[in-house]
């Protein structure tokens, strides 16, 4: 496999933010996802974000399962700290790193089939301890790395690009993270930047459990008639007697929309993905009225986006616990193994 190395000299007109960065800084190596890929678009707004906050990226600890968009997390902060974990389990091992060091800001990338199927029950844990992170699904409702089957989050109705019709349920991952407690809910579309940007470092900024979706096309196995996620990019019109493995190179789909506005998205495909921006009376402090307002929209074939729910006084899973507020790693001994006399009244207080 040949690796293409970005270069490493940066123009001296680049601006700088408050930490003598400029936004190159901020990125990663070079994506290997399809050209027009959704997740890219998800990667730039984290860098946006990330940058116009002045964050440093050695403080950043980004964390992902595996899929297509798990790979991500090496296209953007690549001076950060980085894991990958087994498919599903993400929620988990950054629980624990987030106990050992609370002091770093935690990115947990994740797919609709990382999160909606082997890792729901990681997805449930995380989100209602009130694990201090920001964890962000992108959802383009098939599995794309293993040839698109349907993830559990594809829309029931639509057709696989094998002409196979879905007839589950879709779990929705905003009414779920709603339900179980998320204290920051959001949603949102990796063709609408300035709506995206805004909603990433509203969630960096929330002390608690941040939970945002984003729909996200897949070029290679939603580009087909009948998708309700997605573009047709492979072999279109296609009657050739083989099948060469060869994704064309496509523009990325690109809204603009007010608030308040519902917008039809034409996919590559002819597909039409419907979208409806909150308007700006609305009031995003009442989790009851959030859940009500996305079925109520979901009846009509419509994917609401925006800042669904958000609890500005939350608490953290450190604050719940009263864990140490200095990282494991800066204890000493005496902090660590403070004797058996602290150890019996431990014990004591246990019986």
């Amino acid at each position: 496999m040949t690796y293409i190395a970005k270069p490493k000299l940066h123009h001296p007109s680049l601006a700088s933010n408050k930490v003598c960065h400029t936004r190159r800084d901020y990125e990663g190596k070079i994506s290997t996802l399809c050209a027009g890929c959704g997740h890219d678009s998800i990667s730039a707004a984290i860098i946006q974000a990330c940058w116009e906050m002045d964050i440093e990226p050695h403080k950043v600890a980004k964390l992902s399962g595996i899929g297509c968009s798990s790979k991500t997390t090496d296209y953007f902060l690549g001076n950060s700290h980085g894991f990958n974990t087994v498919h599903g389990r993400m929620p988990s091992v950054l629980t624990g790193a987030n106990l050992a060091n609370g002091e770093l800001l935690y990115l947990g990338i994740s797919g609709d089939g990382d999160s909606a199927s082997i890792g729901i029950g990681q997805f449930v844990h995380v989100m209602r301890r009130g694990v201090n992170m920001v964890y962000i699904v992108e959802n383009n409702g098939v599995y794309g790395l293993t040839k698109g089957q349907f993830s559990a989050t594809a829309d029931q109705g639509s057709t696989s690009k094998k002409g196979a019709v879905n007839t589950d349920s879709p779990i929705d991952m905003v009414s779920l993270a709603l339900q179980l407690g998320a204290t920051f809910v959001a949603r949102s579309f990796s063709g609408d930047k300035p709506q995206l940007v805004p909603l990433v470092k509203a969630a960096i900024a929330h002390r608690g459990a941040a939970f945002l979706d984003v729909i996200s096309p897949c070029v290679a196995f939603n580009n087909h008639a009948g998708s309700t996620k997605s573009y047709d990019y492979v072999r279109a019109h296609n009657e050739a007697v083989n099948r060469i493995e060869v994704i064309p190179t496509r523009e990325e789909i690109v809204v603009h929309y007010a608030d308040g506005e519902a917008v039809e998205v034409e996919q590559h495909d002819g597909s039409v993905l419907r979208l409806r921006k909150l308007h700006a009376g609305y009031d995003p402090g009442d989790r009851i009225a959030a859940m009500n307002f996305v079925q109520e929209h979901q009846v009509r074939g419509e994917i609401v986006t925006g800042l669904l729910f958000v609890d500005p006084d939350a608490a953290d899973l450190h604050e719940h616990l009263n864990t140490s507020a200095r990282p494991f790693n800066t204890l000493g001994a005496a902090q660590l193994c403070p004797g058996s006399a602290v150890l019996g009244r431990v014990n004591a207080s246990l019986r």
